[in-house]
């Protein structure tokens, strides 16, 4: 599974965080369980291949760090989020914003330019041409306004 992916699963854990108002840790637990995760093979080529180590180690960093700065990320995309009320965001589009936001935040390792540019990405697999430029624009002034003061 190379890091794209792993950044894609870890959006569509997010978004089941928020769909099933369950803890990371209950998600990460039941997603990384050996039938479960087989199971979900059949469904999506997505998961035809197993997080190695490094990338389980990266999906469990992003999904308990968005669950710990939930709110902070929440206030970011509200506080960018011009021209619509929070919500109209679809969860999938909050869910792509959080994961760039707190990459952008905490994952120093991670060039800004990157987390946005997949997160743009993957908004586009899963979302409607408006959503993905609202997104985009979210993430744009997000990135000039909280990271360079």
């Amino acid at each position: 599974m190379t890091r794209t992916e792993a950044r894609e699963v870890a959006v569509r854990l997010c978004f089941e965080i928020s769909s099933k108002e369950c803890t990371a840790d209950e998600v990460l637990s039941s997603f990384f369980d050996r039938d479960h995760y087989s199971s979900l093979k059949d469904e999506d080529d997505l998961f035809s291949q197993e997080p190695d180590d490094t990338q389980k180690k990266y999906i469990e960093s992003v999904i308990r760090g968005i669950g710990e700065h939930s709110a902070e990320l929440d206030g970011y995309v509200e506080k960018y989020s011009r021209g619509w009320s929070f919500g109209r965001i679809s969860r999938t589009a909050l869910a792509v914003m959080k994961t760039a936001m707190y990459e952008v935040l905490y994952m120093p390792d991670i060039p800004t330019g990157v987390a946005i540019n997949e997160a743009i990405e993957i908004a586009k697999k899963y979302d409607e041409p408006e959503t993905v430029s609202f997104v985009n624009g979210v993430l744009g002034s997000f990135v000039r306004g909280e990271t360079n003061p």
